[in-house]
């Protein structure tokens, strides 16, 4: 069963429907939307700050998503796909991105819809990542505009998500 824990008497919210791999962790301010999936040996800390995840979003193994004390909390969109061992941290998520395996997106950094940042990308703080593009490197730059076949990507993923999580339900 996963570990969630209350912070300051604050409990987390997530909604009936999403799954929680037995393993992750949850504690805090953190809210989850409907059809959502954490994975394995997921970090969400609501601690310092909150957390808010919207629907469809899928946050893979050993993703850690944290914000910063008294100054930010982090918000994810709906239908967002989070790779295995990313950090998220104390930022802006819109919806439909995709978030690369090993991926850090810091403090006050804003991706808007429609955006891939590649796998092992680092966006460093207050960076705005423009709606329709791909972003890769270190520090992460604006690299091509998304192909159809990304765009495609960007709708087809959460739902893959859902399915795959049906098989431990």
């Amino acid at each position: 069963m996963a570990l969630i824990l209350p912070v300051k008497e604050c409990f987390p919210y997530i909604a009936a429907d999403t799954f929680l791999a037995p393993n992750s962790t949850i504690v805090g301010d953190v809210t989850i939307g409907e059809n959502c999936s954490i994975w394995f040996n997921a970090v969400i800390r609501g601690d310092v700050n909150y957390i808010r995840i919207g629907n469809y979003s899928n946050i893979q193994d050993n993703v850690t998503i944290h914000g910063t004390y008294e100054k930010n909390g982090t918000d994810i969109g709906n239908y967002v796909n989070i790779g295995h061992n990313a950090l998220i941290h104390g930022c802006v998520i819109h919806d439909y991105v995709l978030v690369g395996m090993g991926a850090i997106i810091m403090d006050r950094a804003v991706i808007q819809s429609n955006v891939i940042i590649a796998a092992g990308a680092i966006v460093l703080e207050n960076t705005i990542c423009e709606s329709g593009y791909l972003y890769a490197g270190i520090p992460a730059k604006k690299i091509k505009p998304l192909t159809e076949e990304q765009e495609a990507l960007l709708k087809k993923l959460p739902q893959n998500y859902v399915l795959y999580s049906s098989w431990f339900k």
